[in-house]
């Protein structure tokens, strides 16, 4: 009787009679429904029929999925259903989908492909660790429902992501990890006991049907660890011999499924050694250190999921008359007036209109201790109010708060895989070539020298030299230190931060918010003509009202804002307060607005701002800003690194020089514009330099996206926060010294791992060859060295 024939897209029967059919990789295939059919044409049709040589499983029954109609689909159009999870930026929208039906690496690459071909989409990239696809594309050309027909098309169904769906999977995958771990090792127990009884060196008096028993019994038991917990090693293997990409995957299920197959060759024959009792322990440790790595990637993970669960699920409106009502978040609003009594957490980013506190902010930036904060201050959503009321006038509110930026910029870092980790597996592949290579003329040689021994020689060496520590060696010591980082406020946003760090030789700084604290005092008001000091400070006020760098705090509120404000990166601001052109910033430029030749700072102390209007200047400001308390010991870490040093500011003031003399800094230069900036960066790399730059403003911008490190401060602009490679959001410099010796630490053990993976799998491949040790101390050292690659990587952890 034949069998019956399998759908090529799904793998589900063909039912008799059936006539659909798909031509796919110059084949016709059989299909099993026209739903299968229609997206396998629109693959092929697509061009992105390689999808089928990659995948690792096969795809599921477009019709098995959630099926909405076309006019459900239509409701993702609308902009109150799109509010929650749909962020529009500019002429691009954005948003996050939870996909359905992916069951390989190649489903990852399928989706990213196929909706990269659609002119509208400007980025579509998918984390296959948690499902989530992040789509930027043009609303204007294609509608939400459209981009989710066009995954609907290849098989594949999307949801807006919520967080409880997320936690939910996550939680049922590290059940079935535990299932799986836990039946293994349960049913390997019982395996062992049974298989013992067999062996001769028991000198147990078994009858031959007993024996034959126990073989049968020890078949039984070992059957649902090979298919069951050790499926996704066979999935993975046949995925890795479709791709040509060779992973450990192929060396376990090499020496799992020949183990079992000489098994129940024993079995049935009554001849020769059981190896059930082999392959039980070889799962049992391989799905015990794959658990550990699991859990140190999750380790990362879970910090997301913290911040994404911090804030309350209600909050306190209050309305005209301050009588308060409690509210669901979701009916906040941009705008509304909130009370947070003490020992509760802000629901959203806001200004704090009355009363004072302490806010606890560590799950934000790694500072444990509370920050005062009273009127004006800005308080963000998801930090604790500890001491006192407050009435917070709401700013931000859901996708717009710093808390979801962070969430957002923790998993583009996670999605990341640095150079390093790419490096291992190349390294692996080559590896496990070498010992298939080996295990092959091995087993020719002892074919020829006893063949009874040959198979359990040719295993041995397969499960003794699988390089599982070789691939676990950096991808957990990686995952680790980034978690670790997070936990001292600083956040990585690339993957490739801890890489590059031990290859920086030259840091540029800039000043104001990065080395002194950005708090600028204003200290003294020189008017130059007809106006006194507090029209003078009234027009710098409204111009300073509409900028986010730290000088503007200084003049504090005016009564009216400029309008027509523009920003001149590292030169100053140009707007219109009533009738009167005006500038401020650098004399240079606030001069060019009268064609008067710029005048001479009067001092040396402080940071000098000149205001002017088309007549002339109008008055001088000085701003003091004091140097950040951990600021020199963060020069000295990068001074015994070796690195060179550069101060480059857009302030023109003696305030630079005075900076650098303070911190024995050589090379400072002021007054630069960001196009300075990045000439001097050009200059560096030119010589060869790797560059960390450290900045938080506007004009910091481009050095920032350009340099091979960068890092933007925690209170910087939301603009040098998205350029920068990592986010310091404790803004405590202490913070990147730990972190300059995390890296040398992570390095370190990154090449103790690999050593150790190295020399064991070097040692032991020739005591394998020699048939000095069994399968079952095989799967005994192989297991112990992985579990030994994952502890060393888990000291990371400890901060």
């Amino acid at each position: 009787m034949t069998a019956p024939l399998s759908c090529y897209h799904c793998g589900l029967p063909v039912p008799a009679g059936s006539r659909f059919e798909a031509r796919v990789l110059g084949e016709t295939r059989a299909m099993c429904c026209p739903g299968c059919q229609a997206v396998a044409e629109a693959i092929v049709d697509g061009g992105l029929e390689n999808y089928y040589r990659h995948r690792s499983d096969t795809a599921p029954n477009p019709d098995v999925l959630p099926r909405e109609l076309p006019d459900e689909l239509a409701l993702y159009d609308r902009a109150e259903v799109q509010q929650p999870f749909v962020q529009h930026r500019g002429e691009l929208s954005e948003t996050c989908l939870l996909i359905e039906g992916i069951s390989c690496a190649a489903c990852g690459w399928l989706i990213e492909k196929h909706l990269k071909t659609l002119p509208s989409v400007a980025e579509a990239s998918l984390n296959l660790s948690n499902h989530r696809l992040q789509v930027r594309w043009s609303d204007s050309q294609i509608p939400l429902s459209q981009l989710l027909k066009e995954l609907r098309k290849i098989g594949y169904a999307g949801h807006p992501y919520k967080a409880d769906e997320a936690a939910e999977r996550l939680a049922n995958e590290n059940r079935r990890a535990m299932r799986q771990l836990g039946v293994a090792g349960l049913l390997w127990m019982q395996v062992m006991m049974a298989a013992m009884a067999t062996w001769p060196e028991f000198n147990i008096d078994l009858s031959p049907e007993l024996d034959t028993i126990l073989r049968w019994v020890s078949l039984f038991l070992t059957t649902p660890i090979v298919f069951y917990c050790c499926g996704q090693f066979f999935r993975g293997a046949l995925r890795d011999l479709r791709t040509r990409h060779l992973t450990m995957d192929v060396s376990v299920s090499l020496a799992i499924g020949g183990a079992y197959v000489a098994g129940i060759w024993s079995t049935v024959t009554g001849i020769g050694e059981l190896y059930f009792d082999a392959v039980g322990m070889f799962a049992l440790f391989l799905l015990a250190g794959r658990y550990l790595e699991r859990r140190a990637r999750e380790r990362t993970a879970a910090a997301t999921a913290q911040l994404v669960n911090l804030l309350p699920a209600s909050c306190l409106r209050l309305d005209t008359k301050g009588h308060s009502e409690r509210i669901l978040l979701s009916e906040l609003k941009v705008g509304d007036h909130v009370l947070v009594p003490p020992g509760s957490l802000l629901p959203a980013d806001g200004t704090i209109l009355s009363g004072q506190s302490s806010i606890d902010e560590s799950l934000l930036t790694g500072e444990y201790l509370p920050h005062a904060r009273g009127e004006g201050d800005a308080v963000t959503a998801g930090t604790l109010n500890v001491e006192g009321p407050l009435t917070i006038e709401v700013k931000a509110l859901g996708d717009d708060t710093r808390l979801s930026a962070i969430v957002r910029l923790l998993e583009r870092a996670q999605a990341d895989k640095p150079r390093l980790a790419e490096m291992a597996d190349k390294v692996a592949q080559w590896f496990l070539l070498i010992v298939l290579g080996a295990a092959a003329i091995v087993g020719i040689v002892w074919w020829q020298i006893d063949s009874d021994r040959a198979f359990w020689v040719v295993l041995s060496l397969l499960v003794a030299t699988c390089p599982c520590a070789l691939a676990l060696a950096t991808p957990t010591a990686l995952t680790t230190a980034t978690g670790s980082l997070h936990k001292l406020g600083l956040l990585l946003t690339r993957g490739h931060v801890l890489e590059g760090l031990n290859q920086i030789d030259t840091v540029i700084f800039d000043k104001t918010g990065t080395l002194t604290e950005g708090r600028l005092t204003l200290s003294a008001i020189h008017p130059l003509r007809t106006l006194d000091r507090d029209t003078c400070l009234a027009l710098a006020a409204a111009l300073e009202n509409r900028s986010e760098h730290p000088i503007a705090r200084a003049f504090g509120r005016a009564p009216q804002a400029a309008d027509q404000v523009e920003n001149v990166p590292g030169r100053g601001l140009e707007g219109r307060v009533g009738e009167r052109l005006l500038r401020i910033g650098q004399p240079g430029f606030v001069a060019d607005l009268s064609g008067q030749p710029a005048p001479a700072i009067p001092g040396d102390q402080g940071q000098w701002l000149l205001l002017g209007d088309d007549q002339g200047p109008l008055a001088w400001f000085v701003l003091d800003d004091r140097l950040r308390e951990d600021a020199p010991a963060l020069l000295d870490a990068c001074r015994e690194r070796g690195w060179k040093l550069l101060l480059l500011s857009g302030d023109s003031s003696p305030m630079v020089a005075s900076i650098a003399r303070q911190l024995g800094i050589d090379d400072a230069r002021g007054g630069l514009t960001p196009d300075a900036k990045l000439v001097v960066l050009r200059q560096l790399h030119q010589e060869g330099q790797k560059v960390l730059m450290l900045g938080d403003g506007v004009n910091d911008v481009p050095v920032l996206a350009g340099a091979d490190i960068s890092v933007a401060m925690g209170s910087a602009t939301d603009l040098a926060k998205t350029s920068a490679d990592a986010v310091l959001l404790s803004n405590r410099l202490d913070s990147l010294v730990q972190a300059f010796s995390l890296a040398r630490r992570t390095r370190r053990i990154i090449i103790e791992n690999l050593a150790w993976a190295t020399l064991y799998n070097g040692l032991v491949l020739p005591f394998a060859a020699l048939g000095w040790i069994t399968p079952l101390w095989a799967a005994f050292g192989m297991s112990v060295s992985s579990l030994l690659v994952v502890v060393n990587a888990l000291r990371l952890a400890r901060t």
